[in-house]
């Protein structure tokens, strides 16, 4: 619901805000007052086309606000609005939009700043707007399709078409997958076949690479590695002439006499005796490696052949050497896979059919509901266009195959309304019918009927133009009853329709000679019933006129009367032959 509304700079707005109620708020002033302004603005503040002509003279640029309740909002709503990570945790959205002087705009969701084309997808879903505009939903075909589902309370099987649909395309894609990777299967498994035989038969070990260049390196220094080896079990261990093992010895024993006379050094023979055992271990360890170090000329031939070989290999595989033994399970992999591919594909095609049986099921079954949710719309929605003032005019929803083969998330079905406002006239699209007056009514009666699937704001910009006495009424009590379910916000000349609304605002042109301003009031119950005899009376007023006037409210106050009998008098007013009773 439209909680707030703030436009500054808007034409010939300088500054104006309202706070709107629930129900049915009717708009109310002279022609050109600027009454439309308001409804142009919740068009732009739902992403409406937007220029620089709607900034107001002088001004830099055209500010417009709205604060909307969201809290009794959900599905698609709110699950685009978690989509953009918008927070709306105490139930309310702000929907800003500024545009400057250069035609550009900027729009902002919850201080969120978001692109325009956001900004309409949400407005769609926040806003209804009806009148003699072009941003109107009942000329989209997709809304149609949904108004026709919501009424026909179809969501549910739509919802199963959707899944239907999106099963089947998930699996024909990966049909297509896995026979864009089967078309050239022959050569591809040739080639996989060869590379894995050629590296099963060099029998790669983990880590071996890395071991087999150690030795390499190990056998190419072998004669410095000696070297130093023997330098160094000569100075530890095996120097004839004096050596740290001698070294440490001779002290030991010598801090061992020395001890008996000061108990102090006890405790270093010991130490000594344990760096003793530990030189003694390394010149051990030191022969060791000396004898492993004696030439092999086949273990170094077997070396280096090995290491040629894994290099050549991953040459041709363009890896690293030591990157082979995973290379090489990668490629079993995929060859497995492509031996399996042909199960694999086979299995899928069938999977692929089923689901594609399931959806034309599910779509039949669609198709059929929708059928003859189609025939009682149209039944309903022609009910009321007698009622609003267009006698002979026929309504049709068509529900049509869809043309072409592919299935469709929505379903098999073209759904397309169309209407004759005159007698005699077939039926056409909804989209080519000329009088925006018999658009706006027929949207009326669209929207009454599907009331349950319609947007939480509803706008009506003078749908009575081209209508008076009882059927004005009827269009009044129409928007009244349609306030009682969600907000209706409507714009219009008619007293009969004025007399019914929750809220009545009145808009006034003001001038000092040098500049023009929009006010708007809130009208409390004197002076809605003098707007309403201005209405009724033209420029004089009289006591009957307001006598009138409170007689319309009160009887827009009382719940609605029961059915008259449908005798040819009632039969008269209700065709608008028949003045409204005075």
């Amino acid at each position: 619901m439209l909680r707030h509304l703030q436009v500054r700079d808007l034409a010939i707005i300088d500054a104006v805000e309202i706070d709107y109620s629930p129900g049915l708020t009717v708009l109310t002033g002279e022609t050109g007052a600027g009454k439309s302004m308001l409804v142009d603005a919740i068009e732009l503040l739902a992403g409406g086309r937007a220029g620089a002509e709607v900034v107001r003279a002088g001004a830099e640029r055209a500010e417009l606000s709205a604060t909307v309740d969201v809290s009794a909002v959900g599905g698609e709503l709110r699950h685009l609005l978690e989509e953009q990570s918008i927070s709306c945790d105490e139930g309310e959205l702000l929907v800003r939009r500024v545009i400057g002087t250069d035609g550009r705009s900027r729009a902002w969701l919850n201080g969120q700043s978001v692109p325009v084309n956001l900004l309409r997808t949400v407005g769609e879903l926040l806003f209804d707007v009806h009148g003699q505009h072009e941003f109107q939903s009942l000329m989209r075909p997709a809304a149609q399709r949904q108004l026709l589902d919501g009424y026909g309370q179809l969501e549910s099987l739509a919802g199963q078409v959707r899944a239907a649909h999106a099963a089947w395309l998930a699996l024909m894609n990966r049909s297509i997958a896995v026979e864009a990777a089967a078309s050239d299967r022959h050569a591809r498994f040739d080639l996989l076949r060869y590379q894995v035989q050629e590296l099963e038969a060099v029998q790669l070990v983990e880590g071996e690479y890395a071991h087999l260049s150690e030795e390499r390196s190990r056998i190419a220094n072998r004669g410095r590695l000696a070297d130093a080896a023997r330098l160094a079990l000569g100075g530890l261990y095996e120097d004839e002439t004096v050596n740290a093992y001698q070294l440490v010895a001779r002290a030991a024993a010598a801090l061992r006499s020395a001890s008996s006379m000061d108990e102090a050094l006890a405790p270093l023979p010991p130490q000594l005796e344990q760096v003793g055992t530990q030189l003694q271990e390394a010149g051990h360890a030191l022969s060791h490696y000396l004898d492993s170090l004696e030439f092999d000329p086949a273990r170094q031939a077997e070396v280096e052949r090995r290491l040629a070989a894994i290099e050549e290999l991953a040459r041709k595989h363009r890896v690293e050497p030591g990157e082979l033994p995973a290379w090489q399970s990668a490629l079993q992999r995929e060859l497995s896979g492509m031996e399996n591919a042909a199960g694999e594909l086979q299995g899928l095609r069938a999977q692929v059919a089923a689901a594609l049986a399931s959806y034309h099921e599910q779509a039949r079954t669609l198709s059929l509901a929708r059928t003859k949710a189609a025939r009682q719309l149209a039944t309903e929605v022609t009910r009321r266009m007698q009622e609003l003032g267009m006698a002979g005019g026929v309504f049709v929803v068509d529900v049509a195959p869809l043309e072409g083969t592919e299935p469709a998330a929505h379903g098999a079905d073209r759904v397309e309304f169309r209407v004759s406002t005159n007698p005699g006239q077939p039926p056409r699209a909804v989209a080519k019918i000329a009088s925006g007056g018999e658009l706006a009514r027929l949207s009326l009666a669209v929207q009454v009927c599907c009331a349950r699937n319609a947007a939480p704001c509803m706008v009506f910009d003078e749908v009575d133009s081209g209508i008076g006495g009882a059927v004005a009424e009827i269009v009044g009590r129409e928007l009244r009853a349609l306030g009682a379910g969600r907000q209706a916000l409507c714009v219009t000349h008619l007293a009969q329709v004025a007399a019914q609304g929750h809220q009545h605002l009145r808009i006034a042109k003001l001038t000092d000679g040098r500049s023009t301003r929009i006010s708007v009031t809130p009208l409390l119950e004197s002076a809605r019933v003098e707007e309403l005899a201005r209405m009724l009376g033209g420029v004089e007023v009289t006591d009957k006129t307001r006598s009138l006037a409170r007689e319309m409210l009160e009887r827009a106050s009382r719940p609605a009367a029961e059915p008259e009998p449908d005798t040819s008098a009632t039969a008269k007013r209700r065709r608008g032959g028949a003045p409204a009773r005075r």
